[in-house]
């Protein structure tokens, strides 16, 4: 399995400086991956977590990660589609393929704060065509010589787009998604599944099978469908609802056991951490305890 980590892209340390020495030291320690995820807006009567209170825009923070790493993967989890047109980001992550030398994994989801979708004007239903849209409305762009698509949503007028990406097809996509529709979707369709911040384990676990059974149905190989699961850790508070929490060696045999479960990616997202992804955290403080944590939980080699 695979262990990578998240951007500082929430809170107080989401700047300029800590987001390139952060990048550039999860290269150093043998991180497979960096993670950034969206959030738009934050409603003025909803009841939202720190951490979504003030965050960066995850393409143009891993755009700044790519300039201070060369081998580290970039991804992120998730761009929500009904906010951006398919040929917008069809263009985007090209680009950001291109400049990285080949590393983004691009995560998409459809989404779930209603203040977000009234302010772009955007609608997530019908999901299931929507995705499927999406999906085919960037292969097209990023492979076919003259792009054209006419779907119930989505139109491309026949044209080329340039440059195409450095990755063979274009960057992975996952999908992200809790509902078992949505699940069987990523199996089906996608790379993979990036799974939510609010699973459970044995929420992942029973995830991870239903996506792999959804490619197989598929005629797909299962054991090539990508599994990537968002980690969020507690060092020092022993919880035994939370598998990624206690001392180092508690939560190192927690991923442990998402290994076992058939996740093939887990990277330990810093940012939910109070001390560090909150808007009002001490950016020094904030510093000092993800690089602890880092250090701590780096790759074996």
């Amino acid at each position: 399995m695979l262990i990578s980590c998240g951007a500082p892209v929430a809170g107080a340390w989401a700047g300029p400086v800590s987001l390139g020495e952060f990048a550039a030291r999860a290269e150093q320690l043998g991180y497979s991956g960096l993670w950034s995820f969206q959030r738009l807006l934050v409603g003025a009567e909803q009841a939202m977590l720190p951490v979504y209170h003030s965050v960066l825009d995850p393409m143009i923070a891993l755009t700044w990660a790519a300039a201070h790493t060369s081998t580290i993967r970039l991804g992120v989890a998730v761009i929500n589609i009904p906010y951006v047109s398919p040929a917008y980001l069809a263009k985007q992550a090209a680009t950001l393929d291109v400049l990285s030398g080949g590393r983004l994994d691009l995560g998409l989801g459809t989404g779930w704060s209603e203040p977000e979708f009234r302010a772009t004007g955007s609608d997530p239903n019908p999901r299931g065509r929507r995705v499927a849209e999406y999906l085919a409305v960037l292969g097209t762009l990023w492979n076919d010589p003259v792009a054209s698509f006419d779907g119930d949503l989505y139109r491309v007028p026949p044209s080329t787009m340039a440059p195409s990406p450095v990755q063979a097809g274009g960057p992975p996509v996952l999908l992200g998604g809790t509902a078992d529709v949505a699940l069987r979707r990523a199996g089906r369709l996608a790379a993979g599944w990036v799974s939510s911040s609010r699973l459970s384990f044995d929420e992942v676990a029973r995830g991870t099978q239903i996506v792999r059974r959804a490619a197989e149905e598929a005629g797909r190989d299962p054991d090539a469908v990508r599994i990537v699961v968002r980690a969020v850790v507690h060092p020092g508070l022993r919880d035994d609802a939370v598998p990624l929490s206690g001392g180092w060696d508690q939560i190192r045999a927690g991923a442990d056991r998402y290994a076992a479960a058939g996740v093939t990616e887990l990277f330990y997202d810093l940012n939910w951490d109070p001390l560090i992804g909150a808007p009002d955290a001490d950016p020094r403080v904030a510093r000092e305890r993800a690089e602890e944590i880092l250090t701590a939980l780096a790759p074996r080699r």
